[in-house]
């Protein structure tokens, strides 16, 4: 089915269609921010929010990793997020702080009519955060990988831009969760390039070699190579990353350091970031040294104007612009 250009359908959307005081009754209570555990998993057990007519009334057929065929009778009466388990995976329990891999279609449930889907197709959505105040610790809860839900989300405005959504109804497959760190093939290093190490958790840092020289163009070094899809230029991509200056090794900026990924189009960085992204294979990291003119040297406003740049870079995801 051909993507439309919906925000509702965006994972940076449905993502924050937790509305206050349309949770289940005891979700209210669940530690959003809590680290993978036990008590993680019973949180998101705990904020899975309730059956009810509105979904009750909503069938689903088909098989889980396609699109469901979804029918009801419109208007469909949805007050509140609702929820039914139509098909129980297996495997270890969502934790809240997980990201997950999803696909998911949508519905009017005013018009019945289908908006869209994502997920079902090749670099057509990205991983999402699970929490027990989000959507996704709603609609899944505990649930474990191979799940497929069906909810409804009733009608939200905006409070940045005031875009009201519809009632919708949304039928989710939970396909696996995902990785937040690269788990491509490590390669052998160059020299010459500043030497990375990695914590246990993926976390790298950098160390700058004496007498380093700064290149006149952006230059690359794979550490692992990723088995996924390649990176396309006005992609979306989904990433970890450290940010250091050569000219004493400080970081200025890191997705690792404020504990979770980011994502952000290829199109939307400094050049020499760009560089590093496009052509590469999901599940890599790419080490990139890039020169103030590829770089922040056009920017007066920034403190990295003439500082030469290293990134380390996990390519954990990517998304083409919709169509």
């Amino acid at each position: 089915m051909r993507r439309r250009s919906l925000a509702i359908l965006s994972t940076a959307a449905i993502a924050v269609l937790a509305l206050a005081g349309c949770s289940s009754s005891d979700s209210s209570d669940a530690d959003a921010t809590a680290t993978p555990s036990a008590s993680a998993a019973a949180d998101l057990c705990d904020a899975a929010a309730d059956s009810g007519d509105a979904i009750d009334g909503v069938e689903v057929s088909g098989d889980f990793g396609s699109p469901a065929e979804v029918t009801f009778d419109a208007p469909l009466d949805v007050t509140d997020i609702q929820r039914k388990v139509i098909t129980e995976g297996e495997g270890d329990p969502l934790t809240a702080g997980e990201y997950i891999d999803y696909a998911a279609v949508v519905y009017d449930a005013d018009s019945g009519e289908q908006l869209g889907s994502e997920g079902y197709e090749e670099a057509s959505s990205l991983p999402a955060p699970v929490a027990a105040d989000n959507i996704f610790g709603m609609s899944l809860g505990c649930a474990t990988p191979g799940t497929r839900v069906a909810f409804t989300v009733p009608s939200q405005t905006s409070s940045s831009d005031g875009t009201t959504t519809p009632n919708l109804v949304y039928v989710m497959d939970f396909l696996d969760t995902a990785r937040t760190a690269a788990w491509g093939e490590e390669q052998e290093p160059q020299d010459g390039f500043p030497t990375v190490e990695l914590a246990d958790d993926g976390t790298p840092s950098v160390t700058i070699p004496d007498g380093f020289e700064t290149p006149d163009t952006t230059e690359l070094e794979q550490l692992k190579q990723g088995d996924g899809i390649t990176v396309e230029d006005g992609d979306t991509v989904f990433v970890q990353y450290l940010g250091v200056q050569t000219s004493d090794g400080t970081e200025f900026d890191s997705s690792w350091s404020r504990g979770t990924p980011t994502s952000f189009a290829t199109s939307g960085v400094i050049e020499g970031f760009t560089k590093a992204l496009v052509g590469q294979k999901v599940g890599s990291q790419v080490l990139a040294v890039i020169p103030p003119s590829e770089g922040y040297g056009d920017s007066d406003s920034s403190d990295l104007q003439d500082e030469t740049l290293v990134f380390v870079v996990d390519i954990l995801g990517t998304m083409r612009a919709a169509s």
